[in-house]
């Protein structure tokens, strides 16, 4: 898998470019299953998950040909099989949403249930309701979903609990339903905005993304389209906390501001200083950080992506934090590894409690899932000594060439 060695004390300075978002890109990549013509995709990130989805394509019958490092022309008129490989699916979670690009296509589906980043169960039971809605029957035989439908047809979904994955797959099965799907209490994050925006570009009906009722009117076909992907809120967002932990000075470019509002917010309340632009962030710090308490809420709330990188610049922050998960029952896997490098903090189920102010020191330590490896990171760039981090392909999955980008901007860390 290879490692990280990290040399932490080094002051991070320069520019950074955010690349395209990994959710959205995992959320739009299958709907181009829904195009009756190639699809142009740009400001892809060039990240393992991303690759993962075009060899799910391509295994599939896809025709795959990159124009350049982001811009990816997806032809998939020539798919004619409604599996994803079983091998396939168990080693991405955004491997489901191919149920309601499939199912919409072919009237059957059937993905293995989902793998990826191991913190938490990911029951598919909102998204199973929802396709039983539309007039899908389905069944779960040997860890595979089988979904089947002679004929979907629109109508009201409500679902109890906010569920971004639930909405995106509704999304994808009610483009071309018969009549209008409503989705009640929908999930309102920027990726699912993006993916309603490109399915609009083809043609689709969609109105209310971003909103907590979305309406879906079905329509019989969707068109080639040329869209660009939005930026990665969450990779800005690390970028933010690895400038806070090493007292440096970024501007970070290519970002939504909008997306970023309550990172931003969270940031300034432990001390780094804001400058913002149209398009580009300048972050910096050089005092003291301050304790603070954050919970992970559904957008516009703070992201649960972005609770390992607070957790991590808190442990060097002056007060006690109390940081609350609200999102996954499971997120708090990667305490013990900064407990490792001298970290203090305890976690008591969804709730973890950081004694801030500490020297932590370079140690090896092992990434459990994506966002937690991006916090090592974090930790190693601030602490003491060279940290090794093992299991860097989790990190891999989600930020694109982050060695190169970190010692543009004078980090030591090299990758073996």
């Amino acid at each position: 898998m290879g490692r990280f060695i990290v040399e932490g004390g080094f002051s991070l300075k320069g520019e950074v470019k955010i690349n395209g978002s990994k959710n959205a890109a995992l959320a739009i990549i299958p709907a181009t299953i829904l195009s009756n013509g190639p699809c142009l995709l740009k400001n892809l990130p060039n990240i393992s998950d991303v690759k993962l989805s075009f060899e799910i394509l391509t295994k599939m019958g896809a025709k795959i040909k990159k124009q350049d490092e982001h811009t990816v022309l997806i032809d998939n008129t020539t798919i004619n099989c409604n599996e994803v490989p079983f091998e396939l699916a168990m080693k991405m979670r955004a491997s489901y949403y191919y149920l309601g690009a499939l199912l919409t296509r072919f009237k059957e589906a059937n993905v293995a249930m989902p793998g990826g980043c191991n913190f938490g169960v990911r029951p598919i039971n909102l998204h199973l309701k929802g396709f039983k809605m539309l007039g899908a029957n389905y069944e779960i035989d040997a860890g595979i979903i089988h979904l089947k439908a002679k004929e979907l047809v629109g109508g009201k979904i409500y679902f109890d609990v906010v569920s971004v994955g639930a909405t995106i797959n509704i999304l994808l099965a009610a483009v071309k339903a018969k009549g209008v799907t409503i989705i009640e209490n929908a999930a309102k994050e920027p990726h699912i905005v993006d993916l309603a925006n490109f399915l609009n570009s083809m043609g689709a009906n969609i109105i209310g993304a971003g909103t907590n009722v979305i309406k879906i009117k079905g329509v019989e076909s969707l068109n080639s389209s040329s869209y660009t992907i939005i930026p990665d809120q969450i990779e800005a967002g690390s970028y933010m906390a690895m400038a806070a932990v090493t007292r440096g000075e970024i501007l970070i470019r290519d970002v939504t501001l909008k997306h970023l509002e309550s990172i931003l917010n969270k940031m300034e309340t432990i001390g780094v200083k804001i400058k913002k632009y149209d398009s580009s962030v300048f972050v910096s710090c050089n005092c003291e950080l301050n304790k603070a308490d954050v919970t992970s809420q559904a957008y516009p709330g703070f992201p649960t992506d972005m609770q390992p990188q607070i957790t991590a610049v808190l442990t060097f922050a002056k007060g006690t934090s109390i940081i609350t998960e609200g999102i996954w029952a499971n997120r708090f896997q990667y305490v013990g590894e900064l407990c490792r490098m001298g970290a203090l903090i305890t976690v008591d189920g969804k709730v973890a409690v950081v004694e801030g102010k500490q020297t932590l020191k370079a140690a090896p330590v092992t990434a459990c899932d994506l966002r937690a490896g991006a916090a090592l990171v974090i930790a190693a760039l601030g602490a003491q000594g060279k940290s090794e981090i093992e299991n860097v392909s989790y990190i891999e999955r989600g930020y694109e060439n982050i060695v190169g980008k970190l010692k543009d901007l004078g980090a030591v860390i090299e990758k073996v």
